[in-house]
């Protein structure tokens, strides 16, 4: 007969080897229930500056300002194995020197238990607008796009875009002053 020892190990190792199966079928499972949602997006009141750069001998950048409406809800989202969701607004857009051009404007952690329904109006960016150049300026083709990382309880992160996007256009000239 087996020891005590024996037996003991024998259900160790079935207890766990059942609780990895059960951890794998809720990290596929949340891959499976994954879902996206609709975002609504606006940026009004946009103004482009021209500012000196802090390199010498470099020249000037431009900075962009504006005012953020950001309406979601996501309570689709969230599922039995998502802890919580790391949600961000970004501004791509192209350049002739870059071929593509990704600046987080603004950034939240959702928890479960927070409100699931994000409605910020007339939100100023948290995080600034620069670009590397005088690029800004009458650009017409800069999408603001809403993404989250999921934070599961068990598995991998992974990444999701909001649909819906909202392209804006920059200024034909310069703000000046503290307009």
């Amino acid at each position: 007969m087996h020891n005590i020892w024996a037996r003991f190990n024998n259900v160790l190792a079935f207890t766990l080897t059942v609780l990895a199966a059960a951890t794998f079928l809720a990290f596929v499972s949340s891959h499976i229930l994954a879902k996206s949602t609709v975002a609504t997006l606006d940026a009004k009141n946009v103004k482009v500056r021209n500012i000196p750069s802090r390199i010498p001998g470099t020249p000037n950048n431009d900075f962009a300002h504006m005012e953020l409406d950001i309406e979601v809800d996501l309570s689709d989202v969230f599922n039995w194995n998502v802890k919580e969701l790391f949600v961000y607004l970004v501004a791509e857009y192209k350049t002739k020197k870059n071929a593509f051009n990704q600046v987080t404007l603004w950034d939240q952690v959702v928890l479960r238990s927070d409100r699931v329904v994000i409605n910020e109006k007339n939100l100023n960016p948290e995080y600034y607008f620069f670009d590397d150049g005088s690029n800004l300026l009458k650009h017409d083709n800069v999408s603001l796009t809403l993404n989250w990382e999921v934070i599961p309880n068990a598995g991998f992160m992974f990444h999701e875009r909001a649909k819906g996007s909202h392209r804006i256009q920059f200024p034909k000239t310069y703000t000046v002053g503290r307009s």
